[in-house]
């Protein structure tokens, strides 16, 4: 069966045919690190880490570009805000990004490219748009001319987001060199005491939208399979990625995918609504795989409703088929380690039909229930060990495309959610001693306790906001 993909520009389900037999080229629009990633940033990883997945299983040949828009406006306020330099903030915030894809299960990218690694290719795409008579340059800014474009006959501006071009507004700040409120910034004249790059037009920064233009072409060709992201996404980025890639010539991308939100009370989860749940917090409640889990559960374009209870569930799903592994494991030790086995019919149908995962961990959890009551047998019968051996092998397989598989994770390195929070508990009595005894000028005292922690393996770092404590 052929994979079909619902294709946000047709609005129809599409048999994915690639333009390279045997290869497949995404390109997934990342992170913008200004703050700690919560878990509605990370979906977008583990969703599309999943359609990966399920391509390699395949047999493609994948190549998997994650960017990484390091010079934004948010970005700079940011590190203002707080006294920083931008490259700094935004350094750290990249780190917390790829920590917590990593976390999660989500395999590297083929390369992560950064936005101010590729400011050549910027100039040579504004080069190509201003010949072509769709982008202009005005006051040391250059934009791209959506009404031009938007009547050229090879135009389909709108396609990606549904949008009319009268209903359309970009969210940019008006500028006296705009000759029309429709048009986007391409780059940015300079400002005082902001990072610059020079130009052929004067010195600035990338305007959003061509930085993945630039990158996605430039690794993928002008031509590209699949465009993923978030549904956010889709206007004003992808609907302006889109028109200035085909104003330039270029094929761009084939399919685009969008994944939904993750809301609270029906919300899209984002800072500025307060409602943000760091990844960070969400691993204090339940391990990575299962935080995986939760997060893959849903179908890719459904919204996915957070609560604790919903996340709670869903780790008790997860570790339904983990304990059945681990018996029958146990059961069929004689017959060595459970191999990744061969995936059942109806589970390939599930995932060729748009990454239907929900479909899929149904057919999941039937066979663990039918491995369970084999479990039972086996233990009263050893002719029915081998249809255990198999039976988990094929759990082994399905759950190994959903980036789950307990046999890949076992050996995962950290500490479970109830021993980090055991732990806390000690070493937060242990501090409070410590502060007892410094405000009473006990020295003596307050380094004996520094010292036990640091003996065993916990530095405390002293800070505005109190004693911090890590583990080395």
């Amino acid at each position: 069966m052929t994979l079909r993909i619902f294709d946000t520009r047709s609005r129809t389900l599409r048999d994915f045919e690639p333009l390279r037999a045997g290869h497949a080229s995404i390109y997934l629009c990342g992170a913008t690190p200004q703050a700690q990633p919560h878990i509605g940033h990370v979906r977008s990883g583990v969703a599309f880490d999943i359609l990966r997945r399920w391509l390699l299983a395949q047999g493609y040949d994948v190549a998997f570009i994650r960017n990484v828009t390091d010079i934004d406006d948010k970005i700079l306020n940011k590190a203002a805000e707080h006294n920083r330099p931008w490259w700094e903030w935004v350094s750290t915030y990249e780190r917390e990004f790829t920590k917590a894809y990593d976390l999660l299960g989500v395999l590297p990218p083929s390369v992560e490219p950064r936005a101010t690694g590729h400011i050549t290719q910027m100039v040579e795409y504004m080069q190509r748009l201003i010949a072509a008579g769709f982008a202009y340059a005005a006051n040391g800014s250059v934009y791209f001319d959506v009404l031009a474009w938007h009547q050229a006959k090879d135009s389909d501006y709108g396609s990606i987001s549904g949008n009319r071009i009268e209903e359309m507004e970009q969210g940019e700040p008006e500028s006296n060199g705009k000759r029309n409120a429709l048009d986007f910034a391409l780059w940015k004249s300079s400002k005082p005491g902001e990072p610059a790059w020079p130009t052929p037009w004067g010195a600035g920064r990338p305007g959003w939208h061509l930085e993945c233009s630039a990158m996605s072409t430039y690794y993928l060709g002008e031509s590209f399979d699949i465009h993923c992201g978030g549904l956010d996404l889709q206007f004003p980025h992808h609907e302006n990625e889109n028109a200035q890639s085909h104003a330039a010539g270029d094929g761009f991308a084939q399919y685009w995918m969008h994944n939904h939100w993750v809301t609270m009370a029906g919300e899209k989860m984002s800072k500025s609504l307060g409602n943000v749940l760091s990844v960070p917090h969400i691993l204090s409640l339940v391990r990575p795989v299962e935080l995986r889990y939760y997060l893959g559960s849903a179908h890719y374009r459904s919204v996915l409703e957070y609560s604790e209870e919903a996340l709670q569930e869903a780790a008790a799903g997860y570790r339904r088929i983990e304990n059945f592994l681990k018996r029958a494991s146990q059961i069929t030790a004689s017959r060595g380690e459970i191999p990744v086995g061969i995936r059942p019919a109806e589970f390939d149908a599930a995932m060729n039909e748009d990454i239907a995962v929900p479909r899929a961990l149904a057919i999941i959890h039937t066979a663990v229930r039918e491995g369970n009551s084999l479990l039972t047998a086996a233990q009263n019968d050893p002719t029915q060990l081998a249809a255990l051996f198999e039976k988990a092998s094929s759990i082994r397989a399905m759950t190994a495309v959903l980036g789950i598989d307990p046999f890949e994770w076992k050996t995962e390195e950290g500490h479970t959610a109830a021993l980090e929070k055991a732990l806390d508990v000690l070493v937060q009595a242990e501090l409070e001693r410590r502060t007892n005894a410094r405000a009473a000028k006990d020295w003596a005292s307050a380094d004996a306790v520094r010292d036990r922690l640091a003996a065993a393996g916990i530095t405390v770092k002293d800070t505005a906001a109190g004693p911090q404590w890590s583990l080395k």
